[in-house]
């Protein structure tokens, strides 16, 4: 059985002071079980996010971090700090990073490697944009991008990451794929991990749909039967917003 994941990703939000108000807002009032709850901060919330959690469902996500533990890399995070810390998940492939940052399939599983060597566990983001999709790309382009991230990856390391399915076109735009849109391309790319590995490593994964995820969105999205949860932007700011999305089972 596969455990349900709601993960708010800020972006580039709020400040210290502003994380340690969402944690007060939220407090006692996540589920205790039955789903896990996330967010994914800027680097420099970390800190506050991870000590603010203790003893609380919430779990945190760093944003990016790079493919090797020290050395001269001026301006990034190291995976082994982020385990030192007490952050457990790092979303890596968003199609931001992507594309702001020029960041390619190979670095992605470079990060993915090193993410996993230090006992973290990795959200790998996929995606195509709406020329793909109306290209009827969509299928080839998103597995290759599994494909990519996943090389060299074992069986049990895969059965264990989480993978989030967020069509560009959706992403801050307003526009959500339907629920029928979403559960296909998540069930091609749960076919695709069964293709690389076996059934059960497929039946395992975790696969999140993210792109405009919201209250009202959240139920339907998850009534699909390869959809295991949300990775949401703009609606994990607001306490009250999260504190529905992560409570959708009431």
């Amino acid at each position: 059985m596969r455990t349900p994941i709601i993960a708010g990703n800020w972006k580039l939000n709020k400040n210290p002071k502003e994380a340690q108000e969402f944690l007060n807002a939220i407090e006692g009032k996540l589920p205790e079980s039955g789903v896990e709850a996330v967010i994914g901060a800027p680097a420099v919330d970390l800190y506050t996010l991870v000590e603010g959690s203790k003893n609380t469902p919430l779990k945190i996500s760093a944003e990016n971090s790079y493919f090797e533990d020290e050395g001269a890399f001026t301006g990034e995070n190291s995976p082994k700090v982020l385990a030192e810390m007490g952050v457990e998940y790092v979303i890596i492939g968003h199609s931001e990073r992507r594309e702001y940052f020029h960041e390619t399939d190979e670095d992605i599983n470079k990060k993915a490697v090193k993410i996993i060597a230090n006992g973290l566990t990795p959200i790998v983001c996929c995606g195509e944009t709406l020329e793909q999709r109306e290209a009827n790309e969509t299928e080839g382009f998103v597995t290759g991008q599994i494909e990519a991230a996943l090389k060299g990856i074992s069986a049990a390391d895969v059965a264990n990451l989480v993978i989030a399915y967020e069509p560009i076109w959706a992403i801050g735009t307003g526009k959500t794929a339907t629920s029928d849109q979403a559960q296909e391309v998540v069930h091609v790319i749960r076919e695709k991990v069964a293709s690389l590995y076996d059934a059960d490593t497929a039946d395992k994964v975790r696969i999140l749909y993210g792109g405009s995820v919201k209250p009202e969105s959240i139920k339907e999205l998850m009534s699909k039967e390869d959809i295991d949860g949300g990775l949401v932007g703009g609606a994990s700011l607001d306490p009250e917003s999260f504190i529905a999305l992560v409570n959708y089972q009431k």
